[in-house]
């Protein structure tokens, strides 16, 4: 990132202010929103001090870089050491990466050690106090560069001076941070990247992370798990009920054959029962002739077995007319046989007109 001025004058100074500390795994204010001071009044270094949202995610940019995690110390015992010779062990750790801006402030999240998360249980600790540096001028915030568990927040004017002191020996942009070019390289970004460039990124792998979050809650999977082994079996078992057994299929060309085929022979045998049902309806007088059978033929199956479950049998159509005999001797005198008779009873003809037609034909 751009070097800002104050980070390289001895205009920086180094504030502290209070907040309410939080136990658990939540993200925790490390920084108020908007302007601020410190609470116990006037004195170098209490304000007032000034985090937008855009100095925020310069600062967030900028804390993503960090080689190291921000530490939390007890009563600020870190910027004390030079002086005491006292060690300055951690109360816990700011990972860099979980940094992100709310309309209240900064924000990031904290692993307690287990001594400092019983302390805050116990109420022996209540405040939580940011160490920063910021622009002399304007106030704004630059940079994080550690908090302390404190009860009493506002520390004083030798220790911001010390502070002070350490800022100007160790910028936060050289000794303990990547480098600009690394950063943009780890990026995958063009050399001539702007600051939004590497922020925009920067949000991109933020977005990301949340994203495999959510997957990992999804799969069931902790931090120790593996998720790209818990979706490739979820894929694996998938394609394993998605895959068809062929087993109970045949190829389309082969269907289609068979139901040809099966067309055909229903066809034919379709063909071979009517013919059957027609000699049968000529021999039992149910068709009265050749013309009917004939017409029947033409209707299909379905019309020729309904006309032949209507049709009454006519005894004198069966076989042959004279069912062996011979011919009646009143034919020649132009009595109507039996048969003739039969149709004129079926039909209501007369049967004296009949003969008489029959006569004259």
């Amino acid at each position: 990132m751009k070097k800002t001025a104050a980070l390289k004058s001895n205009a920086v100074c180094v504030a502290v202010c209070a907040l309410q500390v939080q136990s658990g795994n939540a993200l925790q204010r490390l920084i108020p929103a908007g302007t601020f001071t410190a609470p116990r009044g006037a004195m170098s270094g209490n304000g007032p001090w000034l985090l937008t949202e855009d100095a925020a995610n310069r600062l967030i940019a900028r804390a993503a870089t960090r080689s190291t995690d921000i530490v939390v110390d007890y009563e600020h015992q870190t910027l004390l050491t030079e002086k005491n010779g006292q060690p300055a062990p951690a109360s816990g750790w700011v990972d860099p990466r979980s940094l992100e801006w709310r309309d209240d402030g900064l924000y990031g999240r904290i692993d307690w050690k287990t001594a400092a998360a019983t302390a805050i249980s116990n109420d022996e600790y209540r405040y939580l106090s940011p160490v920063f540096p910021y622009d002399a001028a304007t106030g704004e915030v630059l940079d994080l560069y550690h908090l302390a568990l404190t009860n009493t927040p506002a520390i004083d004017e030798a220790v911001a001076a010390m502070a002070a002191a350490r800022a100007s020996a160790h910028p936060a942009n050289e000794d303990d941070t990547v480098k600009r070019e690394q950063l943009i390289k780890t990026l995958g970004l063009a050399e001539n990247a702007t600051d939004a460039d590497i922020e925009s990124a920067l949000a991109a792998l933020k977005a990301n992370a949340d994203e495999l979050a959510a997957l990992r809650e999804g799969l069931d999977v902790d931090e120790q798990g593996n998720a790209v082994e818990a979706v490739a079996t979820l894929k694996s078992k998938a394609a394993q009920t998605a895959e068809p057994d062929l087993s109970q299929y045949v190829p389309k060309s082969v269907y289609k054959e068979a139901t040809q085929q099966l067309a055909a022979l229903k066809a034919s045998g379709d063909t071979t029962e009517v013919e059957a049902l027609i000699k049968e309806g000529l021999d039992d007088g149910r068709i009265a002739g050749q013309a009917t059978a004939n017409w029947l033929r033409e209707q299909g199956l379905a019309a020729l077995k309904a006309h032949l479950q209507d049709a009454p049998t006519i005894a004198a159509l069966k076989g042959t007319q004279t069912q062996g005999k011979k011919p009646n001797a009143n034919d020649d005198e132009g009595e109507l046989t039996a048969a003739e008779l039969a149709v004129c009873k079926n039909m209501g003809l007369d049967p004296e007109t009949y003969k008489k037609n029959k006569a004259a034909a």
